[in-house]
């Protein structure tokens, strides 16, 4: 059974940053394409970053604010987010791809940020 555990969430300041990492239970050699998604309550589920082998993939909205990363000894995924916007505010959760095209997700961590 993997398990992700998102961390790193809360309030901060509108322009300020934050950083997000994802604990996944299973090593990355065993894992396919990684990233975060964002909700928020008026919206559907949408991709924010995403990451499969040195491909890097980011929603239009976050280019050149957010940055996805990852680390491999760690088996933590990453999500730094600089210059936030208060329409950025959302339940941010991480996803992993496992073989067999099951994708496994973390629990959701809030991000706020107050004008």
């Amino acid at each position: 059974q993997v398990q992700l555990v998102e961390s790193g969430g809360g309030l901060v300041q509108a322009g300020g940053s934050l950083r997000l990492s994802c604990a996944v239970s299973k090593h990355f050699s065993s894992l396919n394409t990684m990233g975060w998604y964002y909700q928020t309550p008026e919206k559907q589920r949408e991709l924010v970053a995403s990451i499969a082998g040195r491909k890097i993939q980011y929603a239009d909205a976050v280019k050149g604010r957010f940055t996805v990363s990852r680390d491999s000894s760690r088996n933590t995924i990453y999500l730094q987010m600089e210059s936030l916007k208060p329409e950025d505010p959302a339940v941010y959760f991480c996803f992993a791809d496992l073989p067999g095209w099951v994708r496994k997700w973390g629990q959701g961590t809030q991000v706020t940020v107050s004008s």
